[in-house]
Order: C-alpha cells, then structure tokens, then sequence
C-alpha cells in the first residue's frame, strides 16, 4: 500500500539509518529540500520530484502484486508495460502463425526482433512490481530489466542487418560484424547500466549519465542503418529507391529521442513536485513512448520486409540458421552471467556500499519509524 502523511508509524527493523517520519518525506517542499530530508533506507527507493504514493519498502511478493491493483506512484508504470506485453506477444503469435511464416527463413530475423520485444516490457513490468520488496530486491528486478532492454538492443540487429541496411552497406565489414557487435554491445549495455546503481547515492550525476550512455550508445549503433540512408534521402523525396525510409521509421525516432529526454530530464515532475505522482510522471511518459517507438519500429521493419524484398531475395543473408541462434543464444548466457554478477556484489560486496543495503562507515543500526 502506498504511504501517506497520515499513515502510522510502521516499525522497520532492517533500516540501518534515520529516516524520516512520511510527514517530512511526502509534504509540498522543493524537490531539492525534500531530497535533502530523505536519508539512509529510503533514499534507495527515493525519486526525485515524487513525493507520495510510495509503497512499503519491505513489502511481500504478495503486497507488492496487489499494490498494482491499488493507486501507488507505481501503478501507472507496471500496467503501461503489462499491457504492451500482451500486445506484442500477440503481434509475435500473429506474425508467427502466418502461411508459411516460420519456415522461410527470410523471417527469422523479424521473429528473434520480436522474441526482445515482448521480453523487455513484461521484465519492466515486474521490475516496478517487486521493487519494494527490499534494498537488493530492487537493484536485482533492475539488473533483470536492465539486461532485458540490452537483448531489446540485440534483437533490434537482426532485422535490421537482414532488411535495412543501405545498399553500399551490403556485405561489407560492417555488415559482417552488424550483428555481433550488438550481442558485444548488449554485455557493455548490462555491465554499465547494472554498474550505474552502485555510485547513485552518493553521486547521482554520474550515475544518471553512466545510465543514459549505457542504452544511447546501443540504440546510436543500432540505428547507423537508418541514418545513413536518412542522410543519402534528405532532400531527394521519392527519387532514392531502396534506400527510402517509410513513414514508421520517422515515428520511431522521434519516440525514441522523446523516451531518452524523458529519462534524462526528469520532466515534469521536476518542474511541480507532488503535482505528477500518481499520473504523467516522467517514467510512466517514458513507458508510454518506449512502447510506441517498438509499435513503430516493428511497423518500419515490416515496411522494409516488403518494399526490398524482391531486391532483398538477390542477396546473401548475414547470418544463417546456425549463426543467429549461437548468436543470441551467447548473448543470454553473457547478460545472465554479467547480471549474476552484480547481484553476488550485493551480498559479498563492500558494506559501505550503501546501494546494496548496507551502511556507510561509521553509522550505527537504529530502528527508525515510517
């Protein structure tokens, strides 16, 4: 359940340092003011501009399912990937069942894009739901989501090297390495995404950019495709042929640079503390747009599928059977072993590593209240 002002003191005996009462926490000050009065165990769970709605920060498994059935700062943000889940899930079964679908093999590429896609909505989704179960339950459902998002990023190589690439790309070095520069690119994403929660108290600057760099330079690397035929077509309207982009493409984009300044800004919750923290928060408009730019990048993919594909079928595929399944399947190995980790840092890491629910030096366990 969520905690307001006027809720009762609630015993926390594995808090390790003062916290402040939920009258301090949740009242109408400044972002930076209430920021400073969040201190110790709280500020694990703490988001700037937010001010109410949390849940418990020990909840059970169970407390923390039900709680998205009830109104917490969090609700918003597991049903806006929930339901996206079922969506592409359904695209993929869609796709999928298709005459003759699977068994060419000039799909595949849009089956393992898909496979991602419908992961890393549902590992958002329960990253958001068992966040508050504790202080290394929530850096663990993030790792998870973390990793989720870089086999997203992988995914998104397979059909863009198979359907995308710029003619004067084609089976060049770079098309070559396309594909296992991404699954290379999904252990970088994992590793410093993963690493970024550790120094986030202590220095959140450096940890929102160690963040914002682990996924912009995947999407960046992704997207080399469609940039360079964005810039071969600017200005030629319909006289590029092949190299043309769909109208999906320019919607994707435009998503994905939204979700980024999103994620970044913090707005515009920064902007009136309190006002948003129910509904039009930042993350829940990060959401949203996310899963618009997937819609539409699944969209542009599909277009590319069928508008080069009689120029497509002249031409070697990248990789075959063989090497897209080794590919992805390294990369699930990789990520899983980077995540695992991460997560024995946490029991076996440093105890001034506040991040990871310990304490910094020199403090005494207390038993503050809630």
């Amino acid at each position: 359940m969520p905690l307001h002002p006027e809720s009762p003191s609630l015993e926390c005996p594995v808090c390790v340092c003062p916290t402040p009462r939920p009258h301090q926490i949740l009242s109408p000050y400044s972002s930076s003011s209430v920021s400073r009065l969040v201190s110790g165990y709280w500020k694990v769970f703490w988001e700037d501009g937010i001010m109410s709605g949390y849940r418990r920060p020990s909840s059970s498994a169970l407390d923390c399912v039900l709680s998205s059935f009830q109104m917490t700062n969090e609700t918003v943000n597991i049903w806006t990937h929930f339901l996206p889940t079922w969506y592409f899930l359904w695209r993929l079964l869609e796709l999928a069942g298709g005459p003759g679908f699977r068994a060419e093999p000039y799909h595949w590429p849009l089956l393992v894009f898909l496979l991602p896609a419908c992961l890393y909505p549902f590992a958002s989704c329960c990253a958001h739901t068992f966040s508050s179960m504790s202080p290394r339950a929530r850096h663990i459902c993030y790792f998870l989501d973390y990793g989720a998002l870089s086999l997203y990023s992988l995914g998104c190589a397979f059909p863009y090297a198979a359907y995308s690439m710029p003619a004067s790309w084609l089976h060049g070095r770079l098309h070559q390495l396309f594909v296992p520069a991404a699954a290379l690119n999904s252990f970088l994403c994992t590793s410093l995404s993963c690493y970024s929660r550790f120094p986030e108290l202590e220095s959140p600057g450096l940890s929102k950019i160690l963040r914002t760099a682990a996924f912009t330079y995947p999407f960046l690397f992704d997207n080399l495709p469609l940039f360079y035929r964005l810039g071969l077509c600017w200005g030629r309207g319909h006289s590029c042929g092949q190299e043309a982009l769909s109208t999906s493409h320019g919607y994707h984009l435009f998503c994905a640079l939204l979700t980024g300044f999103l994620f970044a800004s913090h707005l515009p919750e920064r902007l009136a503390p309190g006002r948003f923290d129910y509904i039009g928060h930042s993350h829940q408009l990060f959401h949203i747009c996310a899963v618009l730019g997937t819609h539409f990048q699944l969209e542009a993919v599909l277009a590319d599928m069928g508008s080069r594909r009689a120029w497509l079928a002249t031409q070697e595929p990248p990789l075959g059977l063989v090497g897209t399944v080794a590919t992805l399947g390294l990369a699930v190995v990789g990520n899983l072993l980077i995540i695992a980790a991460f997560t024995a840092s946490l029991f076996w890491g440093p105890s001034t590593w506040w991040p990871i629910g310990g304490r910094y030096k020199g403090q005494t366990t207390v038993r503050p209240h809630f």
